[in-house]
């Protein structure tokens, strides 16, 4: 049983950056398509960045460019760097893990969520 943590959240001012942290136990992310999504108020959780085992890191266009997506296999660890915030990134971000799938870009073959860091970005 792969168990996520994240940490990094925070209030930032817009044009900010903040790096958000997703660490794993049970099992290593080497091993896992690793995905960050994000879910805002009154909205669904939506995909933001993927990292799919043996394929090109995927951006959703509203954060390509800003965000990179990030794996340390040696601490078990995946990264989010965020920069040039902007208000509507605020959000709680979630990390997630499933095991290699050919629908890594469907929300519904991760199997495995971290409890989320709220992100707000104050104008």
């Amino acid at each position: 049983q792969v168990q996520l943590v994240e940490s990094g959240g925070g209030l930032v001012q817009a044009g900010g950056s903040l790096r958000l942290s997703c660490a794993a136990s049970g099992g290593a992310v080497s091993s896992y398509d690793m995905a960050w999504f994000r879910q805002a108020p009154g909205e669904g959780r939506k995909l933001l960045t993927a990292g799919p085992i043996g394929r090109t890191t995927y951006y959703v266009d509203s954060v390509r460019g800003r965000f990179t997506f990030s794996r340390d296999n040696a601490k078990n660890t995946v990264f989010l760097q965020m920069n040039s915030l902007k208000t509507e990134d605020t959000a709680v971000y979630y990390c997630a893990a499933a095991k290699s799938n050919s629908r890594w870009f469907d929300r519904s073959v991760y199997k495995y969520w971290g409890q989320g860091t709220q992100v707000t970005v104050s104008s």
